[in-house]
């Protein structure tokens, strides 16, 4: 039996920081509002010209192989959760692949899963070498948020922020190390509440599309905020019975970071102590399918071996879930 453990985290953000200030400059918005509501102070945002999401998906990527002294030649598969591919095609994990050098042997996907993308493509690689069928899989979350953010709504464009970060999974033979379960739903009549309404086959992109300003995230707060409070919870508590931990068992809780209150308001529901919750929304933003590794790198100092963390995660869909892993 083979279970999937991390071994190597990286990340990639851009230079440039848009903070609050300069945001109530562009928007009927101010530092209070936006700290008092969702927590956040700074993002980063992509400003190179014609670059989309893999450019900073490339970056991480090539750092994760670095760091880990890996050979591209030895990739066998790469899968990249985005919600804002570079293009509808070819997929954003060819590019990377490609300006990675990983030709060699690695297949490639995306994997559309919203703010909960990372979690589900971490179970994917699970499956993949559990199976046998790969030993080195890379999942690299790569989100330009910037691309999809109306900065005349302001009751969005001070949450998202771009980024990007890549994990290394591969085989051990210690069960009780690397992902040991994961839980995940979908409920498709969140589609209403939050979405991109117009570019696609459903509505394609016209002139009016334009005009009427579609081309960016919609979202009902209040709606969307209920929601992934009590999904992030109940998915984490379900994680947690079918594996017989408690709060006292859990080392670290890593939710997504979309909101600190929505952050602070599961915390408190689970029962776990706040200094166990990682929470780096306040300079980074809400990075979807990015936020659980760029947390996840950021504090990965932190971790020892055999410690247990608890991941969850709620995007649009709606999708939701929570995984359990044993740090390795």
């Amino acid at each position: 039996m083979l279970n999937a453990k991390i071994t190597g985290i990286a990340s990639y953000v851009p230079d440039y920081v848009l903070n609050n200030d300069e945001l109530s400059r562009m928007v009927d918005t101010n530092d209070e509002w936006i700290t008092t509501r969702v927590g956040i102070k700074e993002r980063r945002i992509l400003k190179e010209e014609g670059a989309g999401s893999s450019y900073m998906g490339v970056k991480a990527v090539n750092k994760l192989l670095q760091e880990t002294n890996t050979n591209p030649d030895d990739v066998d598969l790469l899968i990249c959760a985005t919600s804002n591919p570079d293009y509808r095609f070819p997929s954003t994990a060819s590019v990377i692949i490609h300006q990675c050098g990983l030709e060699k042997r690695c297949y490639g996907y995306d994997v559309e899963a919203a703010c909960a993308g990372f979690i589900v493509a971490a179970y994917e690689a699970n499956a993949y070498i559990k199976s046998g069928l790969y030993k080195k899989v890379i999942v690299v979350c790569a989100e330009k948020m910037s691309s999809m953010t109306d900065y005349q709504d302001r009751s969005t464009c001070p949450l998202f922020g771009d980024g990007a970060a890549a994990v290394l999974f591969e085989p051990t033979e210690d069960t009780s190390v690397g992902i040991i379960d994961g839980l995940f739903h979908v409920d498709g009549s969140g589609l209403p509440h939050l979405m991109y309404k117009a570019g696609g086959s459903a509505k394609p992109a016209s002139h009016a599309t334009v005009d009427s300003r579609e081309h960016f995230v919609y979202q009902e707060g209040r709606a969307v905020y209920m929601n992934a409070v009590m999904d992030m919870l109940t998915s984490s508590k379900d994680v947690m019975a079918r594996n017989n931990l408690t709060c006292d068992d859990i080392q670290w809780f890593i939710p997504h970071q979309a909101n600190l209150r929505i952050i602070e308001a599961v915390g408190k529901r689970l029962g776990i102590d706040p200094s166990k919750v990682l929470v780096n929304i306040q300079h980074v933003g809400n990075t979807s399918a990015a936020s659980i590794p760029l947390c996840m790198d950021e504090n990965k100092h932190l971790f020892k071996p055999g410690d247990k963390l608890i991941l969850t995660a709620f995007g649009a869909g709606y999708t939701w879930g929570a995984e359990y892993l044993v740090w390795g």
